[in-house]
């Protein structure tokens, strides 16, 4: 029999559910786009919402507050003897019944990002030596994937009416809502001149930690809505690669809800990780004794209270507040200042748990020729850094010094990537230093500078913002035929 005939046909119907198929896929794709676009929009609304009702509540609290009977009923205590007097935060802190902007943050920078699963919080207060905050939250956020920057806030807290870089330094992570910046007013602290002294501390020791205590609290209650975990951090920290995917997969598979805390660090208060809904227990518990004791004993405190038999021996009770406080190995985060925000105090914590981590990371650079003025320190040449061998260590620059490097041919280049300090030694760093970027003229064979950046403010995120800037620059404003090749780079150091 011949199929001769047939074999067309067959193929007709395959190419017709061919394109069926494809048309489908289109189709399965477009929706998708549409309800991805819908989405975004009804989170828009929704974020509208939330924020028209908080002005609103804020507005009616504004007013209410004029009545005596409404600054009463605030308190929980009434006229009435029907009335329960219970017990609320301005039982614990009466004097914010006297300002309305008592609870309202003095400084608020950020989108209001919600419903992540992580809200990292920073405490920060003005250091008398050095300021470690935004070499931290950089190291957090270079960590980061694009994936995750969408799942988490970083939520720093300025203790204290200073100046903040963070909106210099940051601003790109502030508009994607990475990043909030938020400062209590100064309505919100107590009169601390009234503090007695206790267990041996002098009345500014007693201050600073009792101060902290109030820094944390207004910082969890901030945080308390925006994500399922919110893990405590300090100013003076770095990271380990891949710590927010850790955090999260070892909450979600942790076999039991029972637990409290899980740490991530052993150090302090960094790294502890909280459940959301148990942060108002905690918030309560603190304002109850923020006068008496620091942090880290209170925490110990509420979770004796938990599960601590008073008839049984403090073996058991560890045995038992193991089961709420549990350890993460290795640390996922170091302790890196050596200057406390408690003025005068040095303070060369470590965790051991941390481990050794990689200073140098290689980079495929085009070959190039690379000299200095600087005087290496031991082995640590400039030559073993661009080779991707070792990093680049010298002793302290003077006006004048350079690092130069010239390619062996011309190289066609987009951005560059220029950064200084390690996580042992954050301050041997380049300070006030220029980059200088020399075009070549394929016509005239002869080198001219192109352009300088001033760098400042050496963090590692301040230098990115300072190079991408150089790279927008250099891709606008020269014409093409003059701008896509390069013979060399110069950074330079000024007085």
């Amino acid at each position: 029999m011949d199929f001769s005939s047939v074999c067309p046909c067959a193929g007709d119907v395959v190419d017709i559910y061919q394109r069926e198929f494809l048309a489908l896929r289109e189709r399965l794709h477009s929706a998708e786009q549409e309800n991805l676009r819908r989405s975004k929009e009804l989170n828009l609304v929704l974020e509208e919402i939330k924020r028209a009702i908080a002005e609103n509540l804020i507005s009616c609290f504004s007013m209410s507050l004029s009545s005596e009977e409404t600054r009463l009923k605030l308190w929980n205590v009434s006229s009435s003897k029907n009335v329960l007097q219970l017990p609320s935060i301005f039982h614990h802190l009466p004097h914010l019944l006297n300002r309305e902007d008592s609870l309202q943050p003095a400084v608020h920078l950020g989108q209001g990002r919600t419903g992540v699963s992580i809200v990292m919080g920073v405490p920060s207060v003005k250091r008398e030596v050095h300021s470690y905050l935004t070499d931290t939250l950089s190291s957090l956020m270079s960590e980061l994937s694009a994936t995750e920057k969408d799942d988490c806030v970083i939520v720093v807290l300025i203790a204290e009416v200073s100046v903040c870089l963070c909106e210099v330094v940051f601003p790109a992570e502030i508009q994607s809502g990475l990043l909030e910046v938020v400062s209590p007013s100064v309505h919100f602290y107590p009169d601390f001149s009234r503090l007695r002294e206790s267990f041996g501390d002098p009345k500014e020791r007693v201050r600073w930690r009792t101060k902290q205590n109030l820094d944390y609290c207004f910082l969890m209650m901030y945080a308390q809505t925006k994500g399922t975990y919110y893990v405590q951090l300090e100013d003076d920290i770095v990271a380990r690669p891949n710590y927010f995917t850790t955090m999260k997969n070892f909450a979600l598979q942790q076999p039991s809800e029972e637990w409290m805390i899980l740490e991530f660090s052993q150090l302090g208060f960094i790294g502890k990780m909280f459940k959301s809904l148990d942060l108002s227990l905690i918030v309560e518990f603190m304002l109850m004794f923020y006068k008496d004791k620091p942090i880290d004993w209170l925490l110990d405190h509420i979770m004796w209270v938990k599960v601590c038999n008073p008839e049984k021996d403090a073996k058991h009770c560890d045995r038992q507040k193991a089961n709420l406080r549990i350890r993460f190995k290795p640390s996922l985060f170091q302790h890196v200042g050596t200057h406390s925000s408690l003025a005068g105090k040095i303070q060369k914590l470590k965790d051991k748990d941390f481990g050794k981590q990689t200073l140098h990371k290689g980079h495929a650079n085009p070959l190039a020729e690379v000299t200095t003025s600087l005087k290496t320190y031991q082995h640590f040449t400039l030559e073993k850094a661009y080779l991707g061998e070792d990093f680049f260590w010298a002793f302290t620059p003077v006006a004048g010094d350079f690092i130069r490097i010239r390619f062996f041919t011309p190289v066609r280049i987009e951005r560059f990537f220029f950064r200084s300090g390690n996580i042992e030694h954050p301050g041997d760093k380049l300070f006030n230093t220029s980059v200088e970027v020399l075009p070549f003229d394929g016509e005239s064979r002869t080198h001219e500078k192109f352009g300088q950046h001033k760098l400042q403010g050496m963090g590692i995120q301040s230098y990115k913002n300072a190079l991408q800037s150089v790279e927008m620059w250099a891709l606008h404003k020269p014409p093409i035929n003059r701008m896509c090749c390069v013979t060399g780079l110069y950074v330079l150091r000024y007085a």
